[in-house]
């Protein structure tokens, strides 16, 4: 069986069990028949059980059994919002939906994702072995350099692949669209003690870490953004403060960078900065000089 397929296999079992309340083998089956999952051809027992096997391997997800034989999903909280196998569920369900539907390729529209997923294999293989790697790179405006690194993590932020590495003196993110080149190399090194790359970046809004102090940001979100920001949080620890017909309150507790302080504006007028005061004056102050470029 191609990877594909089986893949296709073992998000339509976990999509189909969180969607319901526990499903009996018939049921499933009933199921797998109706919506064609393999070609019309039965969902067995033994098919079922090690497609449970795959999806525990692969995802982290019990699939379990109750009393009336129902199976069910025991451990859901496995792929929170901002988990990889969250992600990894995701991309492989759209993956199969869009693999079903390659006739409609003209009205399926995606966005593009800069250069440096290439480097993705030999990156990921490194950091599962700890392997030091040589990487060429070169910043915007920049002279390009060649430098060996301890790749710790990867992260996907804004359509843009990041590499957390260690570089001996301190710990930087690097954009796979800058990197030129990476070699995997024999020496092997000790993933730092007490080290989390979700801890590293969890108080910041994206990649950027530079050492802005953290502190409670409260924003405004003013009509339909709301709504927007209640859907897709700004921050995981944004929380809504203040309900009104006309607004509401988030507070969050972060570090507001640059990247921070360039996504609320682009927000536009539907958001406010109200607390903390030297971020509202920080705000105003680049609105400011937004506005001037257009005078």
């Amino acid at each position: 069986m191609k990877e594909s397929k089986k893949y296709h296999y073992y998000t339509w079992l976990v999509t189909t069990l969180l969607n319901s309340k526990g499903l009996t083998l018939e049921q499933l089956n009933r199921r797998w028949m109706n919506e064609e999952v393999a070609d019309g051809n039965p969902l067995t027992r033994s098919t079922f059980n090690r497609y449970r096997d795959g999806v525990l391997e692969m995802f982290g997800l019990i699939i379990d059994c109750d009393r009336e034989h129902r199976y069910f999903i025991a451990n859901p909280s496995e792929i929170d919002d901002d988990s990889m196998e969250r992600w990894m569920l995701s991309t492989l369900t759209v993956g199969g939906v869009l693999a079903d539907s390659a006739s409609l390729k003209d009205r399926i529209m995606l966005e593009s994702v800069p250069a440096g997923e290439e480097f993705l294999p030999t990156l990921i293989r490194a950091i599962k072995t700890n392997r030091y790697i040589m990487m060429g790179y070169q910043k915007f405006g920049s002279e390009g350099y060649v430098k060996q690194v301890a790749p710790l993590a990867l992260k996907l932020s804004k359509r843009r692949w990041y590499l957390l590495a260690d570089t001996g003196q301190d710990k930087r993110t690097y954009s796979l669209d800058r990197i030129k080149s990476v070699e995997l190399t024999k020496d092997t090194f000790k993933f730092p003690d007490n080290f989390s790359p979700q801890q590293y970046y969890g108080e910041y809004f994206g990649v950027l870490t530079d050492g802005t102090p953290l502190c409670k940001v409260v924003v405004r979100a003013y009509g339909r953004m709301a709504d927007y920001l209640r859907t897709l949080p700004v921050h995981p620890s944004q929380k809504e403060t203040l309900t009104t017909a006309d607004y509401a309150d988030f507070t969050m507790q972060i570090r507001p960078t640059a990247d921070f302080v360039s996504e609320l504006i682009s927000r536009g007028d539907g958001i406010e900065v109200l607390e903390p005061a030297e971020l509202r004056d920080r705000m105003a102050k680049t609105i400011s000089a937004i506005l001037k470029r257009y005078e």
